[in-house]
């Protein structure tokens, strides 16, 4: 099964380090980073791991709940968590499945037959909106480590126009300028931002993020 940007997420339940869950009582009306590592005891994954949970302030504070996922079972989950600890200066903070019998890496078509890894899961991350669709997709090579800034970049860019109608420009970050969607008409920018816009081109209207605040006070 391939997921898609736009698709339902697929309910689940699981057993985590943190005991069973079902997955959408997990999230409840929360935005969610689903993100899977090949095993446990790999290297690379562990760094991600430690970052992921150093981060934590940064997911609560955009409303994300995170959890992981790995192919071994809960006890090597727990034993890897020590190793996490040791390395990474930092305590696991938040759940990791243990999808020994692949159900969950199934049904998100984590298992991909080119990978070369086998049998095990590849470096996926999904992002869930609290309408339980995805947002995002990524798939990692399993030489390189994911870049956690940029995951929150587009969860903030994601959030941002969820709410409104923009877009965000290449390597926007939170507080630039945005994008008035093609769709909104001039007339209707006017009526939504009365402070104006920067037009470069007709479909290319800047906005100041401070502005979209504004316009629904």
């Amino acid at each position: 099964m391939t997921i898609r940007i736009g698709d339902t997420a697929p309910d689940f339940d699981c057993e985590t380090t943190e005991g069973p869950l079902n997955f959408y009582a997990y999230l409840g009306s929360a935005w969610g980073l689903l993100f899977s590592h090949p095993k446990d005891f790999t290297p690379v994954c562990t760094t991600e791991l430690g970052q992921v949970s150093r981060l934590k302030e940064e997911w609560a504070k955009r409303g994300v709940k995170v959890i992981g996922l790995s192919v071994d079972p809960v006890e090597f989950h727990r034993r890897w968590a020590q190793d996490i600890e040791q390395t990474q200066k930092v305590k696991l903070n938040f759940p990791v499945i243990a999808d020994h019998d692949q159900y969950v890496s199934n049904l998100y078509g984590m298992i991909h037959p080119n990978s070369g890894l086998g049998n095990f899961t590849v470096r996926d991350v999904f992002v869930i909106g609290p309408d339980k669709k995805v947002k995002l997709t990524l798939t990692y090579p399993a030489s390189t480590g994911r870049n956690f800034s940029e995951i929150l970049r587009v969860i903030d860019s994601l959030q941002l126009t969820d709410k409104f109608k923009v877009a965000t420009p290449s390597d926007w970050r939170q507080g630039e300028d945005v994008i008035i969607e093609p769709a909104v008409s001039d007339q209707e920018a006017k009526q939504m931002y009365p402070k104006g816009w920067r037009a470069e081109k007709e479909y290319l209207r800047y906005v100041r993020q401070e502005d979209l605040k504004e316009a629904t006070s």
